[in-house]
């Protein structure tokens, strides 16, 4: 472009010629040519030229209202629906027609409108990010993290998603449950028997809520679960997998240390006193188990929402990650909401976690915080679903919520300490039947065990 007037100006992208093809190309054949338009995920915002924008959207209602196209009645839709004129009126209709020679080559033409679109786009999105970075009136690291989370949704634009032909859909439904049992692949392993007998595993794209009262071990069944899907304890194969942590509540080093402890079976209280030399053992045969499981923590506290959907993102990116464990929800915050209330607030922060799960094809493990309603109620403690803190939103996304629950922690005098029982309530499944997982805990090594190994095992307390 010249110097002087003007010359800090540039037209955006476009390709006048491939938006013309398409239009020319459904115009000469408008079921077979619009169909491909649209699989192709084109829609009249793809077009710079206000008169091709018209003129798609009004080719697209058309259709969508089954009614007949051809040259005649497409001008007739026009002119009764007020947009021939704007639309380029008869004759350039014609020429847009007359212009085209096949209509084989629609596909090709809105790969190149639909990339010509993507660059306004980088383009609009970049000119506001400026703006708000001048402007400073959002948090730097918020900024990056929408950014960020626009720039993936661009990636995805425009990709052909082919949905699966029926029939073979049917077919494979029906081999898988054809199949061994052994040779189906359950999920995600729990690395509990009676968990993942119940579960089947921890399936893709689930949000799954351990939910309990404070206090209640919810943080240590759920490091462990992680330990255990890391470790590939009770997997097929014995394969442990990547497995990601969000800990808004503990730092990294204090998780690291229980996790040490937990898995060598050794109590914190008892090195703090004195290191045996059996003890020192079991912590160095920790190490060393520990140090082959592939487990990422981030430990930044008060994440927004989007912002750990975005951390999530590179962490799968990174590391492949195929379980995301989150301690816990209400310590979460998603400041576009918050101005709604908690509820509200908690509402979307429930809903990102779901889109994430499915986003990322991963299981998500989100820890929560139950109301004192089971507290307060008279005969019984056991918690429920409607004891969910802030907001229904969670039971309503959830695909599991699991209900921890001790007895002994309600009891007085001797029993809390010695009653090491345990309930994990399969409150909801979407997949199958819910219901009573009996487990066992264990206090001093703040580990979870199954209940039938623990009564036969050197831990179990001794009258």
């Amino acid at each position: 472009m010249p110097e002087g007037l003007g010359a800090g100006l540039r037209i955006p992208p476009h390709s006048e010629e491939a938006e013309r093809g398409v239009l020319g190309s459904v115009l000469l054949d408008p079921a077979s040519a619009l169909d491909k338009c649209l699989a192709k995920q084109l829609n009249s915002e793809s077009f710079y030229d206000r008169r091709h924008q018209v003129l798609f959207e009004q080719l697209t209602e058309m259709s969508q209202a089954n009614v007949v196209m051809d040259a005649i009645t497409i001008a007739e839709w026009l002119k009764t629906h007020s947009a021939l004129e704007k639309a380029g009126g008869y004759d350039y209709l014609v020429e847009l027609q007359e212009s085209t020679l096949v209509a084989a080559h629609v596909e090709y033409y809105c790969d190149i409108v639909q990339e010509k679109n993507l660059y306004r786009k980088l383009i609009d999105h970049s000119n506001t990010l400026c703006d708000s970075a001048y402007k400073g009136e959002e948090e730097a690291h918020l900024l990056v993290s929408s950014a960020e989370e626009t720039l993936f949704g661009l990636g995805g634009h425009g990709t052909q998603t082919k949905i699966p032909d029926w029939k073979e859909s049917v077919k494979h439904a029906f081999t898988e449950i054809n199949k061994d049992p052994n040779d189906i692949d359950h999920g995600i392993t729990t690395g509990y028997k009676g968990l993942n007998e119940r579960l089947r595993g921890l399936a893709k794209t689930d949000m799954i809520v351990l939910a309990a009262r404070p206090a209640m071990g919810k943080t240590s069944l759920a490091m462990n679960i992680a330990e255990n899907a890391a470790l590939g304890l009770l997997a097929k194969g014995n394969k442990g997998i990547p497995v990601g942590i969000f800990s808004l509540e503990m730092s990294r080093e204090q998780l690291v240390r229980r996790m040490l402890f937990s898995n060598a079976r050794v109590s914190m209280q008892s090195v703090r006193d004195h290191l045996t030399t059996e003890n020192h053992m079991k912590l160095t045969e920790s190490v060393d188990r520990l140090s082959k499981a592939k487990i990422y923590i981030d430990d930044t506290p008060g994440l927004e929402a989007v912002e750990l959907r975005s951390r999530a993102r590179r962490m799968k990116a990174r590391y492949d990650i195929e379980l995301i464990v989150i301690d816990y929800l209400q310590l979460m915050n998603y400041s576009k909401f918050a101005k709604d209330g908690r509820q509200r607030e908690t509402m979307a922060i429930s809903g990102a976690i779901k889109a994430m799960a499915k986003e990322l094809n991963v299981p998500v493990v989100v820890l929560s915080q139950l109301s004192r309603a089971n507290e307060q109620r008279a005969g019984s403690n056991r918690p429920k679903l409607s004891d969910l803190r802030d907001s229904g939103a969670i039971e309503q996304d959830a695909d599991v919520v699991l209900l921890l629950y001790r007895e002994s922690y309600y009891n007085e005098g001797d029993e809390r300490d010695n009653n090491n029982s345990a309930i994990v309530d399969v409150a909801k499944f979407r997949h199958g039947e819910t219901g009573d997982v009996r487990m066992t805990f264990i206090k001093e090594y703040t580990r979870f065990e199954d209940r039938a190994e623990f009564e036969e095992n050197e831990y179990a307390p001794q009258p």
